[in-house]
């Protein structure tokens, strides 16, 4: 286990190190999640093996500190998970990123791009979201207030998720599963979507083909962005379809 500090108050990012050849790739989890546990097996199945590879926890969640005074921005993640990569020594990287990692990845490549040289962005947020009531996920995370949520609203989300998802958020601060999740929801400015389609950088998006077509397909691909659906999968694509995941990632990392 590897670590920086990455704030003023010295709290520290978290990350399992494997190590191979540069450029390093980077793995990033989404939220409520930890990433070694969503890409470990990825990181070292034979398509993808033999790379540096960085399986980075985001500060509030899993191995990382949880400070109280953390924003939990999506901008404050990137600058978090920036601030890491460079004690890190990481440039140019090959970033893996998962549903609100994959947020956090385009926003990392459009304030730091010395340090991201391709993405592959994994069923990744693009859009606000409406917050919404009763359902599991960042908009129902962030239609509790911070007060309601942390006073019981956690044990309700707890119900919701079930068992596999709430191993590792039960691992996040709670305070910073909150802030996340309604950051995430609320997006940004621009929105992820219009800075993933002004990078400059090799992208691809992969999502479940069970979704359907990926709104906005043609104005992505049209950007240079590769939209590509993997069958036998959810949105935890790396889980549930291992192979096909390390298939798709080894080709969108091959792609020039």
């Amino acid at each position: 286990m590897r670590s920086a500090a990455v704030t003023a108050e010295g709290d520290r990012i978290r990350w399992v190190e494997l190590p191979g050849e540069e450029p390093a790739r980077v793995y990033v989890h989404g939220l409520g999640a930890t990433a070694p546990a969503y890409f470990a097996a990825s990181a070292v199945h034979p398509l993808l093996a033999g790379r540096r590879s960085l399986l980075v926890d985001l500060l509030g969640h899993g191995h990382s500190d949880r400070p109280e005074t953390f924003g939990y921005t999506l901008e404050e993640h990137a600058d978090a998970l920036a601030a890491a990569l460079t004690e890190a020594g990481v440039r140019g990287a090959e970033l893996i990123a998962h549903s609100m990692g994959g947020a956090v990845a385009i926003v990392l490549a459009d304030r730091h791009p010395d340090l991201v040289s391709r993405l592959v962005l994994v069923d990744a947020n693009l859009d606000p979201q409406p917050r919404a009531p009763g359902t599991a996920g960042s908009s129902g995370i962030a239609s509790y207030t911070e007060e309601e949520f942390l006073s019981g609203g956690w044990a309700e989300v707890r119900d919701r998720v079930g068992a596999h998802w709430w191993a590792t958020m039960r691992l996040a601060g709670r305070t910073a599963l909150y802030r996340s999740a309604v950051h995430l929801a609320a997006g940004t400015t621009p929105t992820m979507r219009e800075l993933l389609l002004e990078l400059k950088i090799p992208r691809t998006f992969l999502l479940p083909e069970a979704d359907g077509p990926l709104p906005g397909t043609e104005a992505l691909e049209a950007a240079g962005v590769a939209v590509v659906a993997l069958p036998d999968c959810g949105h935890n694509i790396m889980l549930d379809n291992p192979d096909g995941f390390a298939r798709a990632t080894a080709a969108a990392l091959a792609r020039g």
